[in-house]
């Protein structure tokens, strides 16, 4: 069932068949068809925030014990945590011990995203403990655990490696006692820090690309440690790059808690693995996910379904048996650019989905578990001057594609090309910008982890160095040279880091930056210039040329919508115009509804033609033997061999062209152009739906 918008048409399918006009219908088509430019749209009604002190959102907790630490991300709506207000949390009516890192604003000031850590009294096993999230006007406190602190109660962490013969060593406690300044929690009931520690071997001599990297999470009264323990081989610019194999063994106050006998490290890629100095809290976090979507964080999907036990018993037996180690990529698809309709595909991959609507800790289990390990792929370039993401502004000219020459920066008459391999560089992983899934973005929204976080970052800045200099206008980042789908998926990359990159990081602005380079760009191509009346993209990949792939086009409006939803307001001329085409598709009357969702659609005569005026000319040119048939009537259906009002493409399918069809109509309704409400409830009344409650990557609806 499709939320609201189900219960306001789900008895008038019939009705709203029977009433169709016929697709041959030559009259009336520029009326309803084309969507007019200066049309009057109606906006969203202002949302009001909640009253200071009131409850905004709710957490429940499950676990055992007692003084149990409990961290994780929380998104919040513009203004309800308003400019400065702050988070306060209350159990059962009672204030709990509550620390708030604030990471990320709102452009009214109000709070985005916080990493919140709990200190909560007592979990009984089994029983939900319910935290109201409030905003309020007290102070949070400003303490933090200190370094001494740590180190007075014998912490230690040690990464060893065995490579070439030698063996090179990294110590967590050195590396805190070395630089303790990069601080990603500060407080009393967590302190984080990220320390970077070079591999060392006895001579002192460092490795020259494999790096431990170390997130120490104190809490209170330092009973335990939370250590992230990462290795990493991704320096960008680093002479003689190459695969390393090694024997490892992690150590954690005297015990070996991970250890891996010629484990194969693939060039620019990385792993991590979490664990506890002391016990660990296990607490599971169910966050409200109709809230998160209502954020605009997220997509909006519906909220409705539920996910059946049976899925939920197969993901854990699924992720179980996968492959999970250290560079390994779980269930994830390993050559991305693979034909058809994988589970990685749509707003968020499949896993993704599944966790966000059941909120079920075996869901979120595989879907951490996917997001930590989406640093064995190969595509991780860290700048060793800055210790962050390469940049385009720092270096323009450098690309994954392209000739030699291309990459040659003018200004200095240096190349920009990566260097060559120095021996074995192979990988059984393949990155593809044309068909990637979000690996990391929820796991960082919901987690606040500072590795998620760089992850998100690295596969924004790799579908960035995927364009030819020249193309993408150098450091302008521009992403439209890609196919249609590369330009969606890459887009919503980008708009999440954007997004969701703490205010304080040097990387917000050049996300920022490189999102309004593109938006200016495409609002400059299609809206001000408006090549063609239809509202297609300029991409024609079928038809030598005359016709594109109308399901690649829906996943473009809907990452327009996203961006919207997610503040990026400048956004909004783009995505009127591109809704256009997918209301249209469902309401033009010359255009028949049943093919909306076609695999191709030809826009134009020949390639050297230019667009037909509109879609009931495309419809007749494309589908000539059903010109004067009533649209979705008994004699079309059999023509078909489809039930009357089925919709070609796999209607039944949750992967079917419809399916892909449904988060850009969904987004089209939020647009409030005309005749989109009446596009989707023409949609979702059709007889022919699938089930989404085990697969929900294409279940968006409008907000």
């Amino acid at each position: 069932m499709l939320n609201g918008f189900r219960s306001l048409t789900g008895m008038m399918a019939l009705l709203v068949v029977s009433s169709l006009v016929g697709c041959g219908d030559d009259g009336g088509s520029a009326d309803a068809g084309i969507l007019p430019t200066d049309a009057q749209l109606p906006r969203p009604d202002a949302y009001v925030p909640p009253a200071l002190g009131s409850t905004v959102t709710t957490v429940a907790l499950r676990g055992s014990g007692t003084d149990l630490p409990v961290t994780f991300g929380q998104v919040f709506r513009p203004g309800d945590i308003p400019a400065g207000a702050t988070v306060a949390a209350r159990h059962a009516g009672d204030a709990l011990p509550l620390q708030v890192d604030v990471k990320a604003k709102h452009a009214d000031g109000s709070l985005r995203h916080a990493i919140l850590t709990l200190d909560v009294p007592r979990l009984e096993a089994g029983t939900p403990f319910e935290v109201e999230l409030v905003s309020s006007e007290e102070p949070t406190p400003s303490e933090s655990i200190a370094v001494a602190d740590v180190m007075a109660r014998g912490f230690e962490t040690t990464v060893r490696v065995k490579v070439g013969g030698k063996v090179y060593t990294a110590s967590a406690r050195e590396g805190l006692t070395a630089d303790a300044s990069r601080l990603w929690l500060s407080g009393p009931y967590a302190t984080e820090w990220l320390v970077a520690v070079p591999l060392r071997d006895a001579s002192g001599a460092a490795h020259p690309h494999l790096m431990a990297r170390f997130e120490i999470r104190a809490h209170t009264a330092v009973e335990r440690v939370r250590v992230g323990v990462s290795v990493e081989n991704d320096w960008t610019y680093e002479a003689e790059p190459q695969n390393f194999r090694y024997d490892l063994s992690v150590n954690v106050a005297g015990d070996e808690v991970l250890s891996e006998t010629g484990l194969e490290h693939y060039r620019q890629a990385r792993w991590r693995r979490v664990f506890y100095w002391g016990p660990d809290p296990q607490v599971d976090v169910a966050l409200d996910a109709s809230y998160l979507m209502s954020t605009g964080a997220l997509p909006n999907f519906d909220a409705a379904l539920e996910v059946p036990e049976s899925r939920l018993v197969e993901l854990a037996e699924g992720w179980a048996a996968a492959e999970t180690g250290p560079m390994q990529i779980g269930p994830v698809e390993p050559y991305m650019p693979s034909t058809g309709a994988h589970r990685d595909i749509g707003p968020l991959h499949l896993w993704d989905a599944l966790f966000l609507l059941s909120q079920d800790p075996r869901a979120r289990t595989v879907a951490l578990g996917i997001g930590e390990l989406a640093g064995s792929w190969p595509i991780h370039y860290r700048d060793r001057g800055t210790d962050r993401p390469v940049s385009l502004d720092d270096y323009p000219y450098m690309t994954l594609l392209g000739n030699p020459g291309d990459a040659v920066n003018p200004d200095t008459g240096r190349s920009e090309l990566f260097p060559d391999c120095a021996g074995e560089c192979s990988t059984p992983y393949s990155p593809d910008s044309a068909h990637q899934p979000s690996l990391a973005y929820l796991p960082y929204v919901v987690t606040g982890d500072h590795y998620f976080l760089e992850e998100l970052q690295f596969w924004t800045n790799w579908n960035l160095l995927r364009t030819n200099p020249g193309y993408r206008d150098r450091e302008q980042g521009l992403l439209h040279p890609n196919q249609v789908r590369a330009q969606a998926w890459s887009l919503r990359t980008l708009g999440y880091a954007a997004y969701i990159t703490p205010d304080e990081d040097t990387l917000k602005s050049y996300y920022l930056d490189k999102l309004d380079n593109n938006r200016a760009y495409y609002e400059q191509a299609y809206v001000m210039d408006e090549p063609n009346p239809l509202g297609v993209m300029n991409r024609f990949a079928y038809d030598d040329g005359a016709g594109m792939a109308p399901w690649q086009d829906d996943f473009f409006t809907w990452t327009m919508g996203q961006l919207v939803a997610m503040g990026f307001d400048g956004w909004r001329p783009m995505l009127n115009w591109k809704a256009r085409f997918v209301i249209g598709r469902m309401t033009d009357p010359g255009y028949c509804w049943i093919f909306a969702a076609t695999y191709s659609l030809g826009v134009r005569p020949t390639a050297d033609d230019p667009f037909y005026a509109d879609l009931s000319e495309a419809f007749r040119a494309q589908f000539p033997e059903y010109v004067g048939l009533d649209c979705a009537g008994p004699e079309m259906a059999t023509m078909l061999d489809l039930r009357e009002g089925e919709m070609t493409g796999y209607s039944s399918s949750p992967t079917g062209y419809p399916s892909n069809m449904q988060p850009a109509l969904a987004v089209a309704v939020e647009s409030g152009l005309p005749l989109a409400r009446e596009g989707w409830e023409r949609f979702i009344a059709r007889p022919v739906q699938p089930d989404y409650s085990g697969y929900p990557n294409f279940a968006v609806v409008p907000r």
